[in-house]
């Protein structure tokens, strides 16, 4: 391969996307060499554009954004990366959404139909094998008049979580967390932040050097907006991790657990596999601490707390058997009331 005449992000997009080439961005970049760009939002429309150059040309029309298509997912993200909110998960949902709409149409290929033909009787046919992430894209068809009128498609129920942990399982993997030297440090965090937090893999990749702050006493982790003070055991532990990976000059130490590609979180997934080869796996200790926090918030408060959907916080709220109407009714402002 030649080397590019003009060296800028288009020419750095052109290469192998490994780590030499991440890394590479990242010095130019730091140098004042290349301008910064939102990186989760370039992976997304890089991605998009490979990914409909292999399509039928009937299909790519229908998934390329387009000034009128509002809710396509490179419109969507460029909206959020303004906001400073597009990350590496989100990237990811919204690619694993392109790839339901393409099935999704390929689907009508094999059935010889098209968006204008398809008939409710061929949505119900095609539903029960319906992913939840092909509904966006059916349902944006039908708001610009791209399917018949009157096609109706739901959301697939939601599934109760079904794997908890026992109260002495999880208090002695939260022990092996702040104290066993042998287990790896961005096994001990992670783990320890799920425990502790109810914290989600996809939000525990995206924090960062950013989320922390010290003061005279303690260090103080932010979820969302709302900080939170870390037990000295586990802040020692992430200070010491990020000193060992300076130390060792990691330029992906902004990220608490970095993932392996420089200056790019981990892989949920990956992260997920390594928790359970060390015996901590996340679901149904992240279930379990949900439920133990759930005992003491309402579930509006925890999930502004760490950021997750009000519905999922009331889902394991219903299974407490909590009812937190009383609270709601008392937080919520009367009509008369004065301060």
């Amino acid at each position: 391969m030649t080397a590019p005449d003009e060296l800028d992000h288009a020419a750095l997009d052109a290469l192998p996307q490994g780590h030499a080439t991440s890394y590479v961005r990242i010095l130019l970049t730091t140098a004042g060499l290349l301008p910064p760009r939102d990186e989760n939002l370039a992976l997304l429309i890089n991605w998009t554009d490979r990914t409909l150059a292999k399509l039928p040309g009937h299909q790519a029309t229908l998934i390329r954004p387009s000034p009128s298509s509002t809710s396509s997912a490179t419109l969507v993200g460029a909206r959020r990366s303004a906001r400073g909110r597009y990350t590496y998960t989100a990237h990811k949902g919204d690619c694993a959404n392109i790839r339901a709409a393409i099935d999704f149409l390929t689907w009508l290929d094999t059935q010889q139909h098209t968006l204008q033909s398809l008939t409710q009787e061929d949505l119900d046919i095609w539903a029960p094998t319906l992913r939840a992430r092909s509904i966006p894209f059916i349902r944006w068809a039908g708001a610009r008049h791209l399917t018949r009128a009157g096609l109706t498609i739901g959301h697939p129920p939601s599934q109760l979580p079904g794997q908890f942990q026992i109260e002495e399982d999880h208090y002695e993997e939260l022990r092996r967390c702040l104290t066993d030297p042998t287990l790896p440090s961005d096994v001990r965090i992670a783990a320890a932040l799920i425990r502790l937090y109810a914290l989600p893999l996809t939000r525990i990749v995206e924090l960062t050097t950013d989320h922390l702050h010290h003061d005279a006493v303690h260090t103080y982790l932010t979820i969302t907006r709302h900080p939170v003070v870390l037990p000295p055991k586990l802040a020692r532990l992430i200070d010491d991790h990020l000193e060992d990976g300076s130390r060792h000059g990691n330029e992906a130490t902004r990220y608490l657990v970095p993932g392996r590609a420089t200056g790019r979180p981990r892989n949920p997934a990956g992260l997920s596999d390594k928790l359970k080869r060390y015996g901590l796996p996340a679901r149904a200790a992240r279930n379990a601490a949900m439920m133990q926090a759930l005992a003491d918030l309402p579930p509006v408060v925890l999930s502004d707390l760490i950021g997750i959907q009000p519905r999922t916080a009331e889902r394991f709220a219903a299974m407490t058997g909590e009812n937190w109407s009383d609270y709601l009714a008392a937080a919520r402002p009367h009509p008369h009331q004065t301060s």
